[in-house]
């Protein structure tokens, strides 16, 4: 059988925080709480784990991770309007609206722990 991407899992210091953020972001809701939370999108889960779990898990694996270090992409509908939603609750933006040469719409930001979030619509 071929490998079946289920989604990723993002280790993080402020498991709650970080969870909430994205399900704002992805109009859905969290499941859990600290240690472990995921949110369910069509396709896969984005999880988070805590850095305590990681490493009480798998120790040293904690260690040699950095925050930050992803860009997760997610397609949406109205990129536009989520822009306008994004800057009315505060979320720093790092690049408006802006339709590519490849024929994506995308605006791009960075969740709280630093990893870059791109919205993207097909244009």
């Amino acid at each position: 059988m071929q490998p079946h991407f289920t989604g990723i899992s993002l280790i993080t210091d402020d498991v709650p925080s970080l969870a909430a953020f994205y399900a704002a972001l992805l109009d859905t809701h969290v499941e859990g709480g600290d240690p472990f939370a995921r949110v369910a999108v069509p396709g896969a889960e984005l999880s988070f784990f805590s850095s305590r779990g990681m490493e009480s898990m798998v120790p040293g694996s904690a260690a040699a991770g950095t925050r930050g270090g992803l860009t997760l992409e997610f397609r949406v509908t109205e990129v536009d309007a989520r822009h306008e939603r994004l800057l009315a609750q505060g979320v720093p933006v790092l690049k408006p609206p802006t339709t590519q040469a490849w024929g994506r719409r995308s605006v791009w930001l960075r969740d709280p722990d630093g990893n870059i979030v791109n919205l993207y619509q097909d244009a």
